[in-house]
């Protein structure tokens, strides 16, 4: 599907505006950082001898953490995922790559032996919820899933 209406805003205003956008350090990013160090467990920040560096990755528990936020990770049935409106044609294509790295990048994190756990960026308004589950998941030992 194609879709050409006009961009709002001019290239520049765009690219600035795209500039900010961070792949680290990211608001929910930063509150599971939180959270998870909280609970008392440390971990390594996005290891880039890993698959898709990780964003948190516990050594010793054989797991990793993703946080992937919605739009660009293309969080099925999420309404913070929804398409932009105009420049399908760019965008389709785009998103969707994202997403099938994503999944590559989880098979060989598991092929290489190591626990995954994805926490969704809507997700994090329940804090106490993704709190359960992460600790939950951390606690279990190799083998156990």
């Amino acid at each position: 599907m194609r879709n050409d209406l006009a961009d709002t805003l001019s290239p520049q205003e765009r690219s600035k505006r795209m500039s900010l956008i961070r792949g680290t350090g990211s608001a929910p990013e930063m509150k599971l950082r939180r959270l998870v160090h909280g609970m008392g467990f440390r971990y390594r920040l996005h290891v880039k001898e890993l698959p898709g560096k990780p964003d948190l990755v516990f050594p010793s528990r054989r797991a990793v953490i993703l946080m992937h936020g919605c739009f660009w990770h293309r969080h099925k049935g999420c309404k913070l995922a929804r398409l932009p409106k105009s420049k399908l044609d760019f965008w389709n294509p785009k998103l969707e790559e994202n997403r099938k790295r994503d999944l590559r990048n989880q098979r060989r994190l598991r092929d290489l032996g190591w626990r995954v756990l994805v926490v969704w960026e809507c997700q994090m308004v329940d804090t106490d919820r993704v709190s359960d589950v992460a600790r939950e998941f951390l606690q279990k030992q190799e083998g156990e899933e």
